[in-house]
């Protein structure tokens, strides 16, 4: 007689180790929660500006519903390398050097299978994006953390680089603006950096999803740094500075050679990103710089607040420099990031994600959204206030 069928046992096993997102898995909890104000989820609290919606309904009005080339719309690609060398100071050739994705996830993962074989390591800085090790394990590559801290903005020193460096590793994974801590890099630090890069012969992912929401000093591509372009893998998206989540648009810029091996896996699995959504995108990156500009400040002035709010309850918070998130310490109550959340979402209806979500350095830390409107951050930050006053050590 056979043996009852069992699902699990058909599970591959570099997957079946993978975990649940951080965040995702939290959220579960809050979706049915009434009066719940959520600092959580990491998406602008915008609308996507009428004209770029508008572009969409047009091109769907004029039957724009065809698959793309596998690298994506020509004039969208040549859009995003003018825009890129005048806001980035970095050259790509449209032709072979920039490839749409279906939003900057994608775009990570297909750099990662294209450059990682079974083995490498991939370093990166930590806290970080919930979706980093996890991509480097689905590659099958080894993820290594890099811990930072809030003494110095939560910026990756080139010397934590070079002692994290083996003789298996391959990849520096990069986010500046980061998720979650809000930390920069300066350009001395990123020279720096960009000198241990070419002295181990590694090559350079970098996510700058964030780099239109620099508050202060100027945002600086390791891409631009002399030597660096060609040992780089340029990622980017409209999801952040155009508040357009939901079109899931993306790029990646490289090499010929990388941005070619990477197509070879997006032409398989996605095969292209929408066609209306890269309309949307051709009319954001051509005329949507004043939203951008309009939205980062409101984004200044709450993350003025927000921040100012934590470290007057006596929850030391650093000034973000960049992104939408502040990263208040929350050890002084002798709770777990985790157990902090879960008690606040509990007793106040305030949902933030547990800074442990984003890897080991992250436990003792509150990942708090501030994509919110102002007065329902003034109101989280007073129940925030009122549950650490019933919980300080």
């Amino acid at each position: 007689m056979a043996s009852p069928f069992q699902a699990k046992q058909f599970i591959a096993s570099h997957v079946r180790d993978i975990p649940r997102s951080g965040i995702r898995e939290f959220f579960d909890i809050v979706q049915n929660r009434a009066d719940v104000i959520s600092l959580g989820v990491g998406e602008p609290d915008f609308v996507t500006p009428w004209h770029i919606r508008e572009a969409a309904i047009y091109a769907l009005e004029r039957g724009k519903t065809s698959y793309t080339s596998n690298l994506g719309l020509l004039k969208l690609r040549q859009a995003i390398s003018a825009h890129l060398k005048k806001s980035f100071g970095i050259e790509y050739d449209p032709i072979g050097q920039i490839l749409i994705t279906v939003g900057v996830s994608e775009a990570l993962d297909i750099a990662l299978r294209a450059t990682i074989n079974p083995g490498d390591e991939v370093l990166y800085h930590e806290p970080c994006y919930v979706s980093y090790s996890p991509s480097v394990a689905l590659a099958h590559g080894v993820p290594v953390p890099i811990s930072c801290n809030a003494d110095n903005g939560f910026a990756v020193t080139s010397q934590a680089i070079e002692r994290a460096i083996t003789s298996r590793s391959k990849v520096l994974l990069l986010n500046f603006p980061t998720n979650p801590t809000g930390g920069t890099m300066t350009r001395l630090e990123l020279l720096q950096i960009a000198d241990v890069v070419l002295k181990h012969n590694l090559l350079v992912i970098t996510d700058e999803i964030y780099s239109e929401l620099t508050f202060e000093g100027e945002h600086v591509s390791i891409a631009s740094l002399p030597g660096m372009r060609e040992r780089t893998i340029f990622l980017h998206g409209f999801s952040k500075a155009y508040a357009m989540t939901g079109f899931r648009i993306g790029y990646a810029c490289g090499p010929v050679e990388l941005i070619e091996a990477m197509m070879r896996i997006h032409q398989y699995s996605m095969l292209c990103a929408s066609i209306i959504s890269q309309e949307a995108a051709l009319e954001a990156i051509l005329h949507g710089e004043e939203d951008t500009l309009e939205m980062r400040e409101q984004y200044r002035v709450r993350r003025n607040f927000i921040v100012g709010a934590f470290n007057a309850m006596g929850l030391p918070c650093h000034l973000p420099r960049g992104s939408f998130y502040a990263f208040p310490c929350v050890k002084s109550t002798g709770l777990s990031s985790k157990e902090f959340a879960l008690k606040l979402l509990e007793k106040e209806k305030v949902a933030c994600v547990p800074g442990s979500a984003f890897g080991l350095s992250g436990e003792g830390y509150l990942r708090c959204c501030f994509a919110t409107a102002l007065d329902q951050i003034q109101i989280a930050t007073d129940r925030i206030a009122r549950f650490v006053g019933t919980h300080k050590v």
